[in-house]
């Protein structure tokens, strides 16, 4: 293994939510992260030098109200969110590489609203089976962790909005979508109205992961800042079983790799979510550690 030289310091933030999600364990998801020895892949063996501020708290499931069903603990999840948000201006402001480790996939709006607060509005690259771009009126389930693209963007409407809040923190013509192969009827009617490169599960078997991540990122950057989310249900089930909402067909180990290179190579990586992996439903950590080593390989590391 090789590296490219480290640039700046890698600011690791622990969100362990999973008020966002229909089903539990996301919330051990950063300490599976942890576990698997993210610090020392990064600093040890990338030399890539790495703070850890631990992690915001969260509330409980059990000892907490689900509010509105159309948009569940919505109103605590933007609490975390606001929390979270301060850590990552903190890092972004400065010049660390903010890194989230989640829980379910709402902890992204936290990253997105923070790095907006001190950059301006930005691009993302949505690495994820899903749209996550429901809304509280379209949503079938109620999860906020399926809306939240969707709210960073603007569109969240009345109960997305709080005093203080950067929205929307991610312009609507810097929105790339990778590996997509799960979305609902209001998440596709949205999209027809933005101005987003969607890259669907078909279109990277038709014509190669490596094309379709160089397009994606030329397409999201250009903004204040460039933000990746990947969600670990992106990879297919046989290598990432430990996921919150898994989804088969997806990418392959090698295809989830070369889509971290292609992000190191193209040298904009702002900062970055690592959501929704999920112990309880893991074979030996093995999620967690694919996510040490997708990380690793978005910052740098070459096999040669």
């Amino acid at each position: 293994m090789s590296v490219e030289p480290a640039a700046r310091e890698v600011a690791v933030i622990g969100a362990p939510l999973d008020l966002g999600a229909g089903r539990r364990g996301v919330d051990m998801g950063p300490s599976a992260i942890r576990y698997a020895g993210l610090e020392q892949q990064l600093a040890e063996k990338l030399g890539v030098p790495v703070s850890d501020a631990g992690n915001v708290s969260s509330p409980v499931v059990e000892t907490t109200d689900m509010g509105d069903p159309q948009a569940r603990y919505l109103s605590q999840i933007l609490d975390l969110c606001d929390r979270l948000s301060a850590l990552v201006e903190e890092a972004a402001g400065r010049g660390a590489m903010p890194l989230v480790l989640g829980g379910d996939h709402s902890v992204a709006l936290g990253s997105l609203m923070g790095m907006a607060k001190v950059r301006g509005i930005g691009g993302v690259v949505w690495i994820d089976a899903h749209g996550d771009l429901n809304t509280p009126a379209t949503s079938p389930s109620g999860n906020v962790h399926g809306m939240v693209l969707a709210a960073a963007l603007g569109y969240g409407g009345d109960p997305f909005r709080r005093d203080g809040w950067f929205l929307p923190a991610v312009e609507a013509g810097k929105l790339s979508l990778v590996g997509v192969r799960s979305l609902d009827d209001g998440e596709r009617s949205l999209l027809h109205e933005l101005d987003a490169k969607v890259f669907t599960m078909s279109e990277i078997d038709r014509i190669g992961i490596e094309p379709c991540m160089r397009e994606a990122i030329a397409h999201a950057a250009g903004g204040a800042f460039l933000h990746v989310s990947l969600d670990m249900d992106v990879v297919d089930p046989d290598y990432a079983p430990g996921v919150g909402t898994p989804v088969r067909g997806g990418l392959s180990y090698r295809e989830a790799h070369l889509a971290m290179e292609t992000i190191a190579e193209s040298g904009l990586l702002d900062s970055m979510d690592v959501v929704e992996v999920n112990p309880i439903l893991d074979r030996e950590n093995a999620t967690g550690q694919l996510a040490v080593e997708l990380v690793a390989s978005a910052l740098g590391a070459r096999i040669l």
